[in-house]
C-alpha cells in the first residue's frame, strides 16, 4: 500500500489531496485540505504553506509525512498583477486653492461667496463686506456661534469653516442659518482676506456649481482662461456634499500628464501600443499578435515601470531579470482617485486607469528547487509532475455527470486556464494572466481603499445596509428582519455577510456604488478572460464546438461569477457549471487530485 499526495500551489491557497493505491493498483481518495500560500507563487518561500498542508491532510488519517511514499507538485506559473495609469492628470494646488471632501456632518444648506474671514482676526471685518469665517479646533463650539451672532450684526457672514466636527452644534445656535463646511485638517493653510465660494448640499444629494467649472466661474466671476484652468477642481469636486473653492492672488493650478507609456510585444507579430488607447485596443492587439515571447514596457513611463517592478520582484524565481519573460497580458480600463497635490482635505480625482495583469513564463528550475528543499526537509520523494491545466481537467472529471468531450476553466487568484480533453483524450490547454487578485486590485481602486484586506472580502460576499436595529436592506432589494437585534456599530452602515457574521465596511461609500465597482470587475476580468481562454482550446476557434464546460478553482466558489458566466455561455448552448471534485470537494482541489490520478500510469 502506497500513500501519494498530490500539492496543487496557487497564488492564494496551496491545497493537497492525499491517496492511498493499494496492491491491486486500486485507489482511494483519503483526505484533502487547504492553507493560505506563502511567498510568491512558484518560490521556494512555498515549502513552508506546502509542508503545514500535508502535516494537516496526513493528521486527518493517524497519519505522518513521513509516511507519504511520493509528494507530486503542480507545476506552478507565477502571475503578478499591478496598475499601470492611463492619461494620468497630477493636479497640483498652490496657495490653497480648494477644499471639497465628504464630512458626516456638513450643516446648512446652499451656496455663498464671500471673503475669508479667521475668527481671531474678526477686528479686521469691515462693514458691507460678506465674509466667510474660517475657525480652528481651540474655539468651542459654543464660543463660536457666540461670537458669530455678535459679527453677524455688523457685517454679512455667508458662510463657516470648521476645523472641528461641530458643524451641526454651531449651526443649531446660531440666528442667521448659513452653509457650514467641517472636519478641514488643515484649517490653518487657509490664507486670509482672498474670495472664496461655499456650498453645501441638502441630505442626500450632491453639490452642483462647485463641481461645475461654468458654476465657479459664475460665483467667483471668473474669465474663460481662468475657468479653463480651474476645471481640474470642479473635476475633483464631484460627488461631494460640501465644497470650498479660494480664488488666491497668487493662487496656481497645473496639471503635469506624466507619460503612461508603450507596451511592445515581442511575438509571432510584433506590435507597439500606447497604453493611452485603453484596454480593448491593447487586448485586440494582444489577440492578433499570436505566439508572445515577452512584453516590455517603455522605459521611463508608467507602464514600463510596472513590467520592471514585475521582473525585479522575479528575481527570487530566476537568478537574472532578463531570463525573466512575460507571455500574456490582461488589460481592462478602470478609474482611479489620484491625490491631488497641495489641497487641504485629502481630495482626490477619478483619472482613467488601466488595470494590467501579467503571466511571467514558468520555468522548471524554480519548481525543481521547491522539490529538492522538501525532499531535503521530509525526506519523501518528491516530484514536478504535470501542468496545471492537465491536471485540472483529470480531477474535473470526477465531477458527476461529466464526460469528455470537455473544457475546464480553472479560476484561481493570478490566472484563469482552460483545458479542452477531446474524445480521444487529446488535451488542448492555455494559462490566461489575470483572475481574482486583478478583480480585488480593481476594487480597491475604484472604490479607493486603504486596504487591500477589505476589497478582498468585497469581492467575496454580498452586501446589505442595516436601517434599523431588527432589519437590514440587502443589495437585491429584500428586506431581511432579525430576531435579535443588530450591535448598534452596525445600524446605519453597509455590512457584508459573511459566514462569521456581519463585517462593517468602514468607508462610507453608497452600497449601491460598491455593488457596480464589484460586479463590473468580476465581469471585466472574469468574463471576459473566460471567452478569450475557451476560444484558444476551442477547435478552429468556435465556442459552439465546445459542449460542456466544468468551472473549477477558488473563484468558482464564488457566489455570483458562476452565474455571470451560465449567462455568457448560454449565447453559445454550452452547458456550464461549478464542479464538484469527487463528489464532495467542490470546484476546490481538482489540481491535487489530478496529480494524484496521474499516479496510476
Amino acid at each position: 500500500m502506497r500513500l501519494i499526495a498530490g500539492v496543487d500551489i496557487g497564488n492564494s491557497t496551496t491545497e493537497v489531496c492525499i491517496g492511498q493505491i493499494d496492491e491491486a493498483q486500486k485507489l482511494t481518495f483519503v483526505s484533502s485540505t487547504s492553507c493560505p500560500t506563502t511567498g510568491t507563487k512558484g518560490t521556494v518561500a512555498n515549502t513552508h504553506a506546502i509542508k503545514s498542508a500535508l502535516k494537516a491532510a496526513m493528521s486527518k488519517i493517524g497519519k505522518e509525512i513521513s509516511d507519504l511514499s511520493l509528494i507530486r507538485l503542480n507545476e506552478a506559473a507565477p502571475v503578478i498583477g499591478d496598475t499601470a495609469m492611463e492619461t494620468l492628470t497630477e493636479t497640483i494646488i498652490t496657495d490653497s486653492s480648494m477644499i471639497g471632501h465628504n464630512p458626516s456632518t456638513p450643516a446648512g444648506v446652499g451656496q455663498a461667496v464671500g471673503e475669508i474671514l479667521r475668527l481671531d482676526e474678526q477686528r479686521k471685518a469691515e462693514a458691507g463686506k460678506a465674509y466667510i469665517i474660517a475657525v480652528p479646533r481651540e474655539y468651542p463650539y459654543e464660543a463660536v456661534a457666540e461670537i458669530t451672532n455678535r459679527l453677524a450684526e455688523k457685517v454679512d457672514v455667508v458662510g463657516m469653516i470648521l476645523q472641528a466636527d461641530e458643524a451641526v452644534l454651531v449651526e443649531n445656535r446660531l440666528t442667521k442659518k448659513i452653509p457650514i463646511v467641517d472636519e478641514v485638517a488643515r484649517i490653518d493653510k487657509l490664507p486670509g482676506g482672498v474670495l472664496a465660494a461655499i456650498e453645501v448640499a441638502p441630505p442626500g444629494q450632491t453639490i452642483r456649481m462647485l463641481s461645475n467649472p461654468y458654476g465657479i466661474a459664475t460665483l467667483l466671476k471668473l474669465n474663460s482662461e481662468e475657468t479653463r484652468m480651474i476645471t481640474p477642481i470642479a473635476k475633483s469636486l464631484i460627488g461631494k456634499r460640501s465644497a470650498v473653492v479660494l480664488k488666491t492672488p497668487g493662487g496656481n493650478v497645473k496639471e503635469n500628464v506624466l507619460p503612461a507609456g508603450e507596451i511592445y510585444l515581442k511575438a509571432e507579430k510584433e506590435a507597439n501600443i500606447n497604453i493611452d488607447e485603453g484596454a480593448v485596443k491593447i487586448m485586440e492587439a494582444v489577440s492578433e499578435a499570436g505566439t508572445i515571447y515577452d512584453v516590455i514596457g517603455q522605459p521611463d513611463t508608467n507602464v514600463g515601470n510596472m513590467f520592471a517592478k514585475i521582473r525585479t520582484g522575479m528575481k527570487t524565481v530566476n537568478e537574472t531579470t532578463e531570463e525573466v519573460h512575460i507571455t500574456d497580458i490582461l488589460a481592462v480600463d478602470t478609474m482611479a482617485p489620484v491625490l491631488i497635490s497641495g489641497a487641504l482635505a485629502g481630495e482626490t480625482c477619478l483619472e482613467k486607469a488601466v488595470g494590467i495583469a501579467a503571466m511571467v513564463k514558468t520555468q522548471q528550475l524554480p519548481m525543481q528547487k521547491i522539490a529538492e528543499r522538501l525532499k531535503a526537509d521530509l525526506g519523501v520523494n518528491v516530484v514536478v509532475a504535470g501542468v496545471e491545466a492537465v491536471m485540472a481537467s483529470l480531477g474535473a472529471l470526477t465531477t458527476p455527470g461529466v464526460a469528455v468531450p470537455l473544457a475546464i476553466l480553472d479560476m484561481g487568484g493570478g490566472s484563469t486556464d482552460a483545458a479542452l480533453i477531446s474524445k480521444d483524450g487529446q488535451v488542448a490547454i492555455t494559462h490566461q494572466a489575470g483572475a481574482g487578485e486583478l478583480v480585488s486590485m480593481l476594487i480597491q481602486t475604484e472604490l479607493g481603499l486603504s486596504d487591500r484586506h477589505v476589497a478582498e472580502q468585497i469581492k467575496k460576499y454580498p452586501l446589505a445596509k442595516v436601517e434599523s436595529l431588527f432589519h437590514m436592506r440587502m443589495e437585491n432589494g429584500q428586506i431581511t428582519f432579525v430576531e435579535d437585534s443588530i450591535d448598534p456599530r452596525f445600524y446605519g452602515r453597509v455590512v457584508m455577510l459573511s459566514e462569521s457574521g456581519l463585517i462593517r465596511i468602514e468607508e462610507d461609500i453608497p452600497m449601491e456604488k460598491i455593488v457596480q465597482v464589484r460586479r463590473e470587475a468580476k465581469q471585466k476580468v472574469f468574463v471576459t478572460n473566460a471567452i478569450r481562454a475557451l476560444q484558444k482550446v476551442a477547435p478552429d476557434k468556435d465556442l459552439k464546438k465546445i459542449p460542456n464546460v466544468v468551472l473549477v478553482g477558488g473563484s468558482a466558489e464564488d457566489f455570483e461569477i458562476p452565474e455571470m458566466l451560465m449567462e455568457e455561455f448560454a449565447k453559445y448552448m454550452i452547458v456550464c457549471g461549478r464542479g464538484n471534485i469527487r463528489g464532495k470537494e467542490g470546484p476546490r482541489n481538482a489540481v491535487a487530485t489530478g496529480l494524484v490520478l496521474l499516479s496510476l500510469d
